[in-house]
């Protein structure tokens, strides 16, 4: 077995003391400590000192008259994190005292103080040190130095301090630096904006008086820099919703409005900006409103782009649910210098002008001011613009504006229809909404309508609603307005009329088409020539005493001997009178007319005899040429009518007659179903249907009119779409509702909805509406109830 060996232990060396526990109770012997070489001890003492000092101002003074500060201002950089923690809060309360800081600025400590402002340091270092600058900015001297040594930098980092403590003392040395300092202040004002961004700074700076003094400053000064850097600090922080409140408290208004008026442009800019930024402040808004806007309007005709710019996005944001501000806009005469700056060279310029114009049609005498100024045509160009935000705006102001008939012929007139609809294309969906609502808007009358079908605007917005991702609420509706306001093209292309769909002069029964077809209109239906195709009904009762009386002078051509032929067309309804009339031989024509246009009439044989007969001739021949001359001059300036049709207007007269005064509804439809089909062939046997020949006797009327253009009121031989379509013509102009709706192979049908009367021995039940098919064709007034067989019998037959 081996040895065991015995370890022996050393003893420790003789000159090292152990630990030893020192207290003292006079503040000298622990200023002694700061000498000390041994960190613990050092970190110790500065703990003591600072609690020391903690306790008010002669234990400072005490402190500094036993050297305390020269030798804390060696440890504040000590190598040791502990002991330069500790010295560094010791300098930072001391610093209060002033005759501290006197000796602090022979020492030169601030640039020492600066260097421990970088991000490795530990937080409690940066918040004394800033706090000893701080105290020692308020002399003139010391920020001297902190701005000679680059002191704002390390500050304004320090203004994303995680620590409230931090961040407010380096908001306060920032701020002192500023004061009454003039080649700091265009630089301390740019760093001022970033404080005043943080709502504890603005709430410190305000607490202190130090916003009140700048707001004060601002308004003495004389130097355009400091003026637009104050102003561009005031839009910093009014872009937060609490320093609002606090500016507005102090009265931020009455400054940005006296910066207005400094004669620099960038002051301007900057002034107005600021006003942008604070309207969202409501009370700032009012305060703006009562004093800022004729300042702002008088901007509007600057020579400098970005001076018109700013100063119509503050009229803007100004304006915004505010009708007060709309108002004092117009007082101000803004109105027609808003209008020029829709052909401002800026895209802000132009954009907000638009929206200006559109918060202020909200109010019609405004809307009706800017129309007279020209705003709705000096929108077409916008409409143009390939920004998406004058796009946009545009359209807005587009419908805004568009609300009136006249305002809509406007935009006709000067092309600002074919660009809106080109914004449909859009990728961009604000641009697309806002069009869709504008094509809505501008598809309130028939005209309009029509040309914005013309354009393709119909196609585009099928072709969107079908999209999943393009469909809108706006598309929808754009679409809906826009066949309800041509319902010529909604009946043709989907078949279907409401009965809120009154069809009115001017409507015409194309036929079925396809979605994508552009459907002509009917005057340029007209001029085509005969073919082969189904004829095409149109309507146009109009009343008689809007026609010229033509008993004064023989005439030689009666209804059946005239066409839609476009010489005839482009006549004046005045002249056209004298040649579309009803024939004699069918009693059609309107009362008091018949001697004067019947070929067997007595006073046109009493002409024929003798002497009278050349006399005719001549005054017929004299009549035709004069025709001529004035159908000449009338042609390039009369707008295209269809001719009227006299026996539709005498339908519409007799079933107001006879139909109108009947007591229930349900009677009424019964009689003018049956009036209907007295004037277009009487009841037809089912069996016998394909015996009556109504092809023929249409094409026969399509062939003496030389035209595929047909008046319904020629008619008398309809089949069920020719009586549908008179049982609804007569049936909305004397208050029935009903709807027309297309079937299969000719076929068409009216819908109606009567309340069936309570059952027997059942008082004051009130029963809901029931809907019905109206037959026209086999007994005319026999209501089928929908969906039952007869009826589908009746569109399928």
């Amino acid at each position: 077995m081996g040895k065991k060996v015995k370890k022996e232990v050393e003893p420790p060396p003789k000159d090292v003391f152990d630990p030893l526990l020192i207290e003292s109770k006079t503040a000298a012997t622990v200023v002694l400590m700061l000498s000390s070489p041994e960190e613990e001890v050092l970190a110790k003492a500065c703990d003591a000192i600072y609690k020391f000092a903690s306790k008010g101002d002669e234990n400072k003074v005490t402190l500094l008259g036993l050297g305390a500060v020269e030798r804390l201002y060696k440890l504040i950089s000590h190598e040791d994190p502990i002991v330069r923690r500790n010295a560094m809060m010791v300098f930072g309360i001391m610093a209060s005292n002033y005759d501290v800081k006197k000796l602090l600025r022979e020492l030169d400590v601030t640039n020492a103080l600066l260097s421990h402002l970088v991000p490795e340091e530990d937080v409690v270092i940066h918040e004394f040190a800033t706090l000893c600058l701080a105290q020692m900015a308020v002399e003139y001297t010391t920020k001297v130095q902190i701005f000679e040594q680059g002191g704002l930098e390390p500050l304004i980092r320090l203004l994303d301090s995680p620590d409230p403590d931090v961040k407010k003392n380096s908001v306060e040395c920032i701020y002192l630096l500023v004061q009454e300092f003039n080649d700091l202040h265009v630089e301390a004002l740019a760093v001022l904006g970033n404080c005043l961004e943080d709502v504890h700074a603005m709430q410190l700076i305000q607490q202190t008086g130090g916003l009140k003094k700048l707001l004060s400053f601002v308004g003495d000064s004389t130097v355009p820099d400091i003026q637009k850097n104050a102003a561009k600090a005031i839009a910093k922080a009014a872009y937060d919703s609490e320093n609002r409140k606090i500016l507005n408290e102090e009265e931020v208004e009455n400054c940005l409005i006296k910066l207005l008026e400094i004669d620099n442009d960038g002051v301007k800019v900057a002034a107005s900006q600021a006003i942008s930024a604070m309207c969202e402040n409501l009370s700032s808004k009012r305060a703006f409103g009562l004093q800022g806007i004729p300042q702002l309007v008088e901007l509007l005709s600057s020579n400098n782009e970005e001076v018109k710019e700013a100063a119509v996005i503050a009229l803007a944001n100004l304006t915004t649910a505010s009708p007060s501000n709309s108002s004092a806009v117009a007082e101000a005469e803004g109105i027609e210098p808003l209008v020029k700056t829709l052909n401002a060279q800026r895209d802000g310029a132009v954009a907000n002008a638009a929206a200006v114009l559109t918060n202020m049609a909200t109010q019609e005498p405004l809307r009706l001011s800017a129309q007279s100024h020209g705003a709705v045509s000096a929108l077409t160009e916008p409409l143009r613009s390939t920004s998406s935000q004058v796009q946009s705006r545009a359209a807005l102001a587009v419908a805004a504006l568009g609300c009136d008939a006249d305002a809509r012929a406007e935009l006709r007139n000067a092309g600002g229809l074919g660009p809106l609809v080109e914004l449909l294309h859009s990728k961009n969906e604000e641009v697309r909404r806002n069009a869709c609502w504008a094509v809505t808007v501008c598809a309130s009358d028939e005209l309009t309508a029509v040309e914005l079908c013309r354009l393709g605007a119909l196609d585009i917005l099928e072709e969107i609603n079908l999209s999943t991702g393009r469909r809108n609420n706006f598309s929808e509706a754009a679409l809906e307005k826009l066949l309800d306001n041509n319902l010529s093209q909604k009946y043709s292309q989907m078949g279907y009329l409401s009965s809120s769909n009154i069809i009115t002069d001017g409507f015409y029964d194309y036929g079925q088409i396809k979605p994508g077809i552009k459907l002509l209109s009917l005057e340029e239906l007209s001029m085509q020539e005969l073919t082969d195709r189904r004829a095409i009904i149109f309507i146009n009762a109009k009343p008689q005493e809007d026609v010229l009386a033509v008993e004064e002078k023989p005439q030689n051509s009666s209804y059946e001997q005239t066409t839609l032929s476009p010489s005839v067309s482009r006549k004046s309804s005045r002249e056209k009178s004298s040649l579309m009339v009803s024939p004699v031989e069918e009693k059609q024509e309107p009362p008091g007319r018949r001697s004067s246009f019947s070929k067997s009439s007595s006073r046109e044989k009493g002409l024929r005899k003798g002497k009278g007969k050349k006399e005719e001739e001549k005054m017929i021949d004299v009549t035709q040429i004069i025709s001529k001359v004035q159908d000449e001059i009338n042609q390039e300036n009369a707008q295209w009518q269809p001719p009227p049709d006299f026996i539709l207007l005498e339908y519409i007269n007799d079933a107001s007659k006879t139909i109108l005064p009947l007591t229930t509804t349900r009677e009424q439809v019964v009689a003018l179903a049956q009036f209907v089909a007295d004037k277009m062939g009487g009841a037809i046997e089912k069996e016998k249907l394909h015996d009556f020949s109504w092809e023929l006797h249409i094409s026969e009327i399509e062939y003496e009119l030389k035209s595929n253009v047909v008046p319904i009121g020629k008619v008398k031989k309809g089949t069920f779409y020719h009586r549908a379509l008179l049982f609804k013509v007569i049936a909305d102009r004397i208050g029935i509702g009903c709807s027309l709706v297309r079937g299969e192979y000719n076929r068409a049908w009216n819908e109606v909805k009567l309340v069936d009367d309570s059952p027997q021995g059942v008082t004051g039940l009130l029963l809901p509406p029931q809907e019905y098919i109206v037959d026209l064709m086999f007994e005319p007034g026999f209501l089928m109830k929908q969906g039952s067989a007869e009826a589908d019998q009746y569109k399928r037959i």
